[in-house]
């Protein structure tokens, strides 16, 4: 009976991780389109306000590397 349960519950298992596989691989199809509109809103902000779109670039950049390290504070 035990071995029974212990089956069934691995192959539960395969199957919950097999559908997140199957919307991670959704999700990164979304985003990678996603980031194709980021980078033409980058370039229109550059072409328009140059100055203003380094500047920012720079403090998104600032913060994301904070994200980076608190992130890895985790271990």
């Amino acid at each position: 009976m035990f071995r029974y349960f212990e089956m069934n519950h691995t192959k539960r298992k395969s199957l919950k991780i097999k559908k997140y596989l199957n919307i991670i691989k959704k999700i990164e199809k979304v985003r990678s389109k996603n980031n194709v509109n980021w980078m033409d809103v980058l370039r229109l902000a550059l072409k328009h306000a140059p100055d203003k779109t380094i500047k920012l670039m720079k403090n998104i950049n600032k913060k994301d590397k904070k994200i980076s390290n608190l992130f890895n504070s985790i271990k």
